[in-house]
């Protein structure tokens, strides 16, 4: 003998909640003060982790020795082919290790004490696109444009 049967009219009410826009990654970041909660979502907490891997040289995180870049150790020579190449494997192998974006274009110049990098990524089963500007100087650092 049941103990009781329950009917429930509209079973679409009981599990109604408020669509989200787009919010397949989260994450906090500590480095934008403007942002007041420090809650990123999709594609800005993608850009944010490709430049915090810009930001640290390679074999200079602990625990981890393939982190980073190797931008830092060759900045001030000029772009041979030899160069270019070493830059062209070192941006793609950082944006193919990041799971959720593809790399759409990658654009190296040299620049006046460094180098000027532009990434176009787009995240992964999205239509969502970024292009990052990135600005290598060997006096004024990483510089986001």
């Amino acid at each position: 003998m049941p103990y009781k049967t329950l009917e429930i009219s509209n079973a679409a009410s009981v599990y109604e909640q408020n669509p989200k826009t787009s919010q397949f990654y989260k994450g906090f970041s500590s480095v934008d003060i403007s942002n007041i909660n420090s809650k990123l979502y999709d594609i800005d907490i993608i850009r944010q982790d490709l430049i915090n891997q810009f930001r640290i040289r390679k074999g200079e995180r602990l625990m981890n020795p393939t982190f980073g870049t190797i931008i830092w150790d060759i900045i001030m020579e000029p772009m041979t082919d030899e160069v270019y190449e070493l830059l062209s494997q070192d941006i793609s192998s950082i944006c193919n290790s990041d799971p959720r974006i593809v790399p759409i274009q990658i654009n190296i110049n040299e620049d006046q004490g460094g180098y000027l990098i532009e990434i176009t990524v787009q995240v992964v089963d999205t239509d969502q696109t970024a292009t990052l500007k990135l600005s290598f100087n060997q006096e004024s650092g990483l510089i986001v444009q």
